[in-house]
């Protein structure tokens, strides 16, 4: 059995040792991860792939969550991945407020730090359904996307948040479809394992996953 295993080591050492860089590469440098859910249309659709930078926050020790050295922290607009104890589940959401902040919700619109969002509402003749609005949401300068139903929702207010350090609030930006920080509550840092900003490549669930070739390598 030894004999068995070094020859297999030997005949086999460059495949091994490539597949453990590339392991400790998808664990602690980037990676790609698919976005089963709607939760943040119309920026990312089902079926996306979007790429993970896994050191835009922190340079962590591979196969953990540990933090080695902190490289910056999450901004407002980011977007970004993070392993949800409450949720059990691998998120991606965006940031909304960031320690310090204070953060209210009104009938579907953001007051952050006492200052009433922009928003704009664009055309919806692409939509499935009448029932929703696509807009621009505008914050700290930086216009996205986001969508909201013509329906009540009792996700449409939430009264003020004061964001404590260590924790982050977060939208998704479908925002009556979206179990985020309205429903799981603040993301701890520790949690957050990086920030994407591209899809690397797109499969349509409704057309015998057959490539969306227009968002490949699609901006976020």
């Amino acid at each position: 059995m030894k004999n068995s295993l070094k020859k297999l080591w030997k005949e086999n050492k460059l495949l091994f040792i490539f597949i453990g860089l590339m392991l400790v590469f998808r664990s602690a440098v980037a990676d790609w991860s698919d976005v089963p859910t709607g939760s943040m249309k119309p920026t990312i659709v089902e079926g996306d792939r979007i790429f993970i930078n896994k050191m835009a926050y922190d340079i962590r020790l591979p196969f953990t969550h540990i933090s080695l050295v902190t490289l910056s922290e999450p901004q407002t607009n980011d977007i970004i991945i993070f392993d949800s104890v409450v949720s059990d589940k691998r998120l991606v959401k965006r940031v909304i407020g960031v320690p310090g902040d204070t953060v209210t919700m009104r009938n579907n619109k953001l007051i952050i730090n006492n200052q009433v969002i922009s928003y704009k509402k664009e055309s919806t003749t692409n939509l499935p359904s009448n029932n929703y609005h696509d807009k621009i949401e505008t914050i700290n300068g930086q216009p996205h996307f986001i969508r909201t139903s013509k329906l009540a929702s009792q996700l449409d207010n939430f009264n003020q948040v004061i964001v404590p350090t260590g924790q982050y609030l977060v939208l998704g930006d479908n925002r009556d479809n979206s179990a985020d920080s309205r429903v799981i509550g603040l993301v701890p840092r520790k949690e957050i394992v990086g920030k994407s900003s591209q899809v690397a490549f797109s499969l349509d669930y409704n057309n015998n996953f057959l490539p969306r070739t227009n968002r490949f390598f699609h901006s976020l």
